[in-house]
């Protein structure tokens, strides 16, 4: 987006002012929650499987973020599955051997039924991918991974498939749009749980996917038209509505992240910390290569059983004890209580979504639950 002097906006302001109703005299600032299922004819939308006003002012906020023209989602794995289901049957996928446990089990269940071959990679290791890409019709990168934090060097892979003509298609919704834009790397697809950072306030389910091929757009939106997996009118306008403040929160978490992850790595309890903006993460000086910072998310591990560390996440008395991720309170969990979450994922990992509280009382919490664990 630009502004009135033809400057281009930075994401903040487009936060802010992407997704707005046409100004006229009078006329409101915000969109009306559009709760209509009929349109009488003529007009673009035509049924209300195939389109909404509340909708299309969501999309436009997330694709002028992201670079691209959007579509919404009833969720982040009904994005994802959109996605795959525009595969050719037995179509080879190049995607991570860890990452968020919704998508795994996807690729597992695809795999299984002989409808695509997956092959799984460190997504790390650079030259792993690459030489994984021969014969492959899609690259599913997600950076940083869930939970392992995992950077992948997006430049570089997107370049190295893009050779080969082949679909990249990038979750970002860990880093969103204002640590990296996987579209203006050169991504086909670029998907977003919008339920997490996007909204930010643990109320809605919702997913979106961006691109800016005409060819990939017809495809996704066929997808959702016909498979069903519209968005609910409320909860975009929900979503919308957490835009506006998605920098500002996003800006305060990450602020909290880094604190943190420097507290919890000097606890003598603790035997790893996983986040890229620690200059001792092994991922740090890759994501600084290309991200514009680090985001909100830790995975550390405790020296501990599982059960101590179960007991320790449900101590806790502003962390809450959740899966999900992104809002403005602090969510943490012990992933391997999950049977889906990767067996390659430790069973004493907490993944740890920091909110906008205040750090100290967030570090006091932290401590108040290692000792109602009894971890010593």
């Amino acid at each position: 987006m630009t502004s009135q002097n033809g400057s281009e906006q930075r994401p903040e302001t487009i936060a802010i002012t992407a997704g707005r109703p046409a100004v006229t005299p009078d006329s409101a600032l915000n969109p009306p929650i559009s709760l209509n299922s009929t349109f009488t004819s003529g007009g673009p939308i035509g049924y209300g499987r195939y389109g909404n006003e509340t909708w299309t002012a969501l999309e436009a906020a997330i694709g002028a973020l992201e670079g691209g023209q959007t579509l919404s989602y009833s969720s982040g794995m009904a994005a994802v599955s959109a996605v795959f289901s525009t595969l050719p049957v037995g179509a080879k996928v190049v995607a991570s051997n860890q990452g968020y446990s919704g998508v795994m089990t996807l690729l597992g269940n695809l795999t299984a039924a002989k409808k695509i071959s997956a092959t799984l990679v460190a997504i790390a290791d650079t030259d792993e991918v690459i030489a994984a890409l021969d014969g492959a019709d899609l690259l599913w990168l997600e950076s940083p991974t869930n939970p392992s934090l995992d950077v992948a060097d997006l430049p570089a892979l997107i370049k190295a498939a893009k050779s080969q003509n082949i679909t990249v298609a990038v979750d970002n919704t860990f880093a969103t749009a204002l640590l990296q834009r996987p579209l203006l790397m050169g991504a086909d697809i670029v998907m977003n749980s919008v339920t997490k950072y996007l909204a930010g306030h643990s109320d809605v389910i919702l997913g979106s996917l961006s691109t800016n091929s005409p060819v990939h757009f017809k495809a996704l939106e066929d997808a959702r038209k016909f498979n069903g997996a519209i968005p609910g009118p409320f909860e975009a306008w929900l979503a919308l509505r957490g835009i506006r403040t998605f920098p500002i929160r996003f800006a305060r978490a990450s602020e909290n992240a880094l604190e943190l992850a420097k507290r919890l790595s000097d606890h003598p309890l603790v035997t790893r910390v996983r986040y890229p903006g620690l200059p001792t993460d092994p991922q740090h000086d890759k994501a600084k290569s290309f991200m514009k910072g680090f985001g909100a998310m830790i995975s550390f591990e405790v020296k501990a059983t599982a059960a101590q560390i179960d007991l320790m996440c449900d101590s806790s008395k502003l962390i809450s004890n959740a899966t999900s991720l992104g809002g403005v309170e602090s969510i943490w969990e012990r992933r391997r209580r999950w049977a889906t979450e990767s067996q390659t994922i430790p069973e004493n990992l907490i993944r740890f979504s920091v909110g906008i509280e205040n750090a100290d009382d967030l570090w006091a919490d932290i401590e108040s639950a290692f000792a109602a664990a009894k971890i010593s």
